[in-house]
């Protein structure tokens, strides 16, 4: 029933109106004292000011719908009480007709809910009490649970924490009857992210979930050793210094005390009322709901160690064994819910190694040439001039009508140059951080290149300057510099020496050329180059760069590869869930589609002959892994999480299977089926495949779904682990030898040149260390041993 409209308006008009239950009250009517009576046996009896009904009254419609409440000026407008034929009813706030305000509920199957509502929605504050009597009470956004809020299941199991759409998303605390319980991140009604599993008997689980399933690395502690503190879990899976997994958002063991807090509720006027709006979003987490989110099983440990480390599958999952050595903990790697890698590892040693890294983590960063900038100046004043200067270039340079590219627009001269007064001036906008002076470099190339790359202004403007900011993340190398991540992914922006930022100026009118002619191109894509200067003269240069790992799916492992040997391997104390490894810690080889192969070194040899011309070395080949679950062996793959009162499956939600038995499918390329828009890092067509009759290809992922095969993305491939002849941990076990794996792939790092500096350096190690070995050489050696590296030691043919 719409909201009723004006009584008595326009009598003149509404003579020979037939108005129902869900209209205006019509003027042809028997009249009493303080009673209207209607043709079409809708009844009025209340009191009226002149001819409409207002103050209090009660209006019966002919199908037995009633209100009794307030009524101001032929409208329903205060407090009143709904009955429906259903046996629905609302007692509470109305305005304009509408449900609006605060006020109670009940459906027709006895559900309750007893809350705020807007325009006959649930919004606001409120708490609801389901037919099958699970509880929810937080807060609602148009109908659905968003926010903060806790959600009680009719078994016992609790959820308190954050909600999106009506799905768990964000920090939240989920309690099993048992007595497991899931402190950590969610994403879409999944454990998604970092998180602790604590088990009923005391252990505990710290690592990462996708989709609700462990995947990648974690420690597991056994029930009776020492609890782990959160900051050394942090320090020793490497998660404090990765903007993925860092822990602020979903840390806090107490979470509740944040969420139980009841905000005081003010009554207002406001929602409508028809018994099918009143319903929508009723916010139920149904059984289909639970089992795909994971919600009514604790899908606990049930893989267990004896005291020599090796293993034994025990039949009752539900429990994580106690061991006589309470010192022991074991590092575990997952893949898709796949326990692929176990390490045991003295608890003692792992703590005193923690605390060691995090100091010369804490040294390294006082050394970082970068961040000693910025000393009484918090990065956050950095951030924001950042986003200030892109706002006010790209909205200068996009109304420009678009021309070819001139020699003049390159070189140092090409600039836009702003000063961005703290309190504003004529064409800036004041802000809260401190008075800097803005350079944007060669605006109308940039402009031209992200045109070539397909990138929309508003769009790149939105995911650097919009409001959720951008993120700081630690430098993978030596150099000290500061990187920043786009809220979306999308973007990274990477403070520059001044030397490097001279090559890039120099080098730019030949790379632009290079990226005209080669769509695919897997160097380094670059968006803009600025420069900004704080107080005192100190100058920071940026440079907005495509990410190369912008993907829905988790990177596993990440290599930076450049074909030398020297310095070229990682500490194993050292190496974390994100750290980037390098050359000889590489122990896979991938075997490719021969088409793929084919085109992936035709397009390296142009890279590198661009590269050799503008006398640059040092590059590297960054990659991305994605692995995909193994086929299982029986007892190694984590049970999906079902709810009792479904039968047990291993689909989840809208019937994918989990735990398919390939990693993914090849498929013939679908424009219609894949997503197509142009990607921070890609902008060229699909790629075609030698086992599909060289056809344009898409993959289909299961959990994800289907993906477009490009050059350096969402790249197929078969991973072969490289046995150690060697093994020099015996307490590590590897349980696979070949893997389906997924590659994200590019050249970054082009920004050395070959000069003066760097011959000296050559010359020095050449004789300490070996001409071949070290990785400055000149650029015709550098091409062609980077290129050989990765022929034959990471792409080889397949025999």
């Amino acid at each position: 029933m719409t909201r009723l409209k004006t009584l008595f308006d326009e009598e003149s008009k509404a003579n020979n109106e037939q108005l129902g239950p869900s209209s205006c009250i019509n003027v042809e009517s028997v009249e009493r004292l303080n009673e209207k009576a209607f043709p079409n046996g809708d009844l009025y009896v209340g009191d009226f000011k002149e001819i409409l009904p207002h103050g209090k009254g009660k209006y019966t419609w002919s199908d037995g719908t009633v209100y009794d409440g307030d009524w101001e000026a032929g409208k329903m407008a205060g407090k009143g009480l709904l009955i429906w034929p259903s046996g629905a009813k609302y007692n509470g706030d109305i305005s304009g007709g509408y449900l609006h305000g605060f006020g109670a509920f009940t459906a027709s199957d006895g559900s309750i809910y007893e809350g705020h509502w807007r325009m006959n929605i649930r919004h606001g504050y409120g708490k609801k009490q389901y037919s099958n009597s699970d509880i929810y009470e937080g807060e609602w956004k148009e109908g659905e649970h968003e926010g903060k809020g806790i959600y009680f299941w009719n078994n016992g199991n609790k959820y308190t924490g954050n909600w999106k759409r009506g799905k768990m998303h964000g920090r939240g605390v989920m309690e099993w009857i048992n007595g497991d319980h899931y402190n950590g991140c969610w994403f879409n009604g999944f454990r998604h992210g970092n998180g602790i599993y604590q088990y009923a008997d005391g252990g505990y689980y710290f690592g990462t979930w996708t989709r609700g399933l462990k995947d990648g690395k974690g420690l597991f502690y056994p029930a009776g050793s020492k609890r782990p503190s959160l900051k050394k879990c942090c320090t020793s899976l490497g998660y404090d210094n990765d903007h993925k997994t860092a822990l602020p958002q979903c840390s806090s063991l107490h979470l509740e005390e944040d969420i139980v807090k009841k905000p005081s509720i003010k009554r207002s006027l406001s929602e409508k009322i028809s018994v099918s709006g009143v319903l929508k979003g009723s916010g139920r987490m149904s059984s289909k709901t639970a089992e795909s989110s994971g919600l009514s099983d604790s899908g606990r440990e049930f893989v267990h160690h004896n005291s020599s480390g090796t293993f034994s599958f025990d039949s009752d999952a539900g429990q994580s064994e106690l061991q006589e050595n309470t010192a022991i903990i074991y590092e575990r790697e997952y893949m898709q819910g796949v326990l692929i890698k176990e390490r045991i590892r003295d608890y003692n040693k792992l703590s005193k190694k923690a605390e060691k890294k995090t100091k010369f983590h804490a040294k390294e960063t006082q050394k970082s040439s970068c961040v000693g900038i910025f000393k009484g100046h918090n990065s956050y004043h950095l951030m924001l001039n950042l986003q200030l200067g892109i706002r006010y270039t790209v909205g200068k340079i996009t109304p420009v009508p678009k021309r070819e590219v001139r020699a003049a627009d390159f070189g140092d001269r090409a600039r836009i140059t702003m000063f961005f007064p703290k309190k504003g001036s004529q064409f800036t906008p004041p802000h809260k951080s401190i008075d800097f002076y803005w350079k944007d470099y060669c605006p109308m190339v940039f402009r031209h290149l992200r045109e070539l790359f397909k990138l929309d202004a508003a769009e790149y403007m939105m995911s650097i300057c919009g409001d959720d900011g951008l993120t700081e993340i630690s430098s993978p190398g030596k150099s000290g510099s500061l990187f920043y991540l786009s809220h979306d992914d999308k973007f990274v922006i990477k403070t520059l020496k001044k030397s490097e930022l001279k090559v890039l100026l120099k080098m730019l009118p030949k790379y632009h050329n290079h990226v005209k002619e080669h769509e695919n191109t897997l160097i380094t894509k670059f968006f803009g180059l600025h420069r900004i200067t704080l107080p005192g003269r100190r100058k920071v240069r940026f440079v907005v760069m495509g990410n190369m790992f912008c993907t829905e799916l988790r990177i596993h492992r990440r290599y930076d590869l450049k074909g030398s040997t020297h310095g070229r391997i990682t500490d194993k104390d050292k190496i974390h869930e994100n750290t980037t490894l390098k050359d000889l810690d590489l122990s896979y080889e991938f075997h490719m589609d021969k088409s793929l192969r084919e085109f992936l070194f035709d397009q390296i040899a142009d890279d590198c002959a661009f590269l050799k011309s503008q006398q640059i070395i040092d590059y590297s080949l960054l990659l991305g892994l994605h692995f995909r679950a193994p086929e299982p062996l029986d007892g190694l793959v984590e049970p999906p999480n079902i709810s009792p009162n479904m039968q047990s499956s291993p689909a989840g939600q809208d019937g994918e299977v989990l735990f398919p038995s390939k990693g993914f499918v090849l498929l013939a390329h679908e424009p219609s089926s894949v997503n197509t828009d142009p990607g921070p890092h890609i902008r060229g067509r699909a790629l075609r495949a030698f086992s599909l009759g060289n056809q344009e290809v898409d993959i289909l992922v299961p959990g994800t779904g289907r993906l477009r095969v490009q050059l350096g993305v969402n790249m197929p491939a078969r991973a072969n682990h490289k046995l150690p002849q060697d093994e020099s941990d015996s307490a590590e076990v590897e349980l696979f030898e070949v893997y389906d794996v997924i590659l994200y792939m590019g050249i970054i790092d082009i920004l050395q040149e070959y000069n003066a500096k760097k011959k000296a350096e050559h010359a020095y190690k050449s004789v300490k260390f070996g001409p071949t070995t070290i990785s400055v050489v000149e650029p015709e050696l550098y091409a062609n041993r980077f290129t050989n590296f990765l022929k034959q030691k990471v792409f080889p043919e397949q025999p």
